[in-house]
């Protein structure tokens, strides 16, 4: 079976930290996607501001709760071809990494970007320089991360620099780290080439489960269509998307791994659950 929870965001608006984590345990969930800068209004989260006392009082009002924090959110631009730009982004993940250590976080996440300092769509992106960026600041990050004892994880989209598994694979190699797992977004992964095609969906999870499925530690939930290129979010089941070469890989390798639905909400929640559910057992 998966453990279903969903981004905090998705849950409520940005507020006071004890009033948000109320509202996580009010819905009965255990496990969430936090991301401080959208969901916290009462604390300073910019880079230095970081406490080891303010990582245990969280950790004590998670616990309190019950809720697990399986992905600390923490989504910067690793390929920004600003170097200034680049290395402050590097410096608030690696910071995010120490909060995730005392708050008791299993990973921080981030998506890996785009070759423009305003993160818009751009052909650089598929170049060996974004790439080559990309691995200068994830082995910046990575080499902390082993320090800390935690776990990076890097999440492939289908527009930005890790943009198909065969590019996931080589960066995990040339990462060559225990210390890194992969989020995965199978939606994220699709192309206009494939919205309506099951057999070339099924085609590239094959390629992504073969190549590094043993890397994968949590799965993001939802379904798309396309306008053109660019890819639109719509609630599981009202979409574009095949689920089942998915939900037998995870049956089959998988137990009991968290998924984290997107762009859900108090009122859709128990529906979007219930429909996956359902693919789960089908598959």
């Amino acid at each position: 079976m998966i453990e279903f929870g969903m981004r905090c965001h998705d849950l409520c608006p940005k507020g006071p930290l004890l009033e948000v984590l109320d509202k996580v345990q009010e819905a009965n969930l255990t496990h969430i996607q936090l991301a401080f800068g959208k969901s916290v209004s009462d604390y300073d989260f910019q880079t230095g501001h970081y406490s080891a006392g303010f990582g245990h009082y969280l950790r004590k009002e998670l616990e309190a709760r019950n809720i697990h924090v399986a992905v600390l959110g923490c989504y910067i631009n690793p390929a920004n071809p600003d170097e200034d730009a680049r290395k402050a982004a590097v410096a608030r993940f690696i910071e995010h990494l120490k909060y995730a250590k005392r708050m008791g976080a299993d990973m921080v996440g981030t998506e890996t970007g785009r070759f423009s300092k305003d993160f818009k769509v751009t052909p650089l992106t598929r170049t060996e320089e974004c790439y080559q960026t990309v691995l200068k600041s994830f082995r910046e990050i990575v080499h902390a991360a082993e320090q800390l004892g935690m776990t990076v994880g890097i999440e492939g989209v289908f527009d930005h620099t890790i943009h198909s598994p065969a590019l996931m694979d080589r960066l995990l190699h040339d990462l060559d780290s225990e210390a890194v797992e992969v989020i995965f977004d199978a939606v994220n992964l699709m192309v206009p080439e494939v919205e309506f095609d099951p057999a070339g969906q099924e085609a590239i999870l094959s390629e992504a489960f073969s190549l590094y499925g043993d890397r994968i530690s949590v799965l993001h939930l939802k379904d798309f269509v396309f306008d053109g290129a660019k890819q639109l979010y719509r609630h599981p089941g009202e979409g574009h998307f095949s689920y089942a070469p998915l939900m037998r890989f995870i049956k089959e390798k998988k137990p009991h791994i968290i998924g984290l639905l997107e762009n859900s909400s108090p009122d859709r929640y128990a529906g979007d659950r219930a429909f996956l559910k359902e693919q789960f057992e089908k598959a």
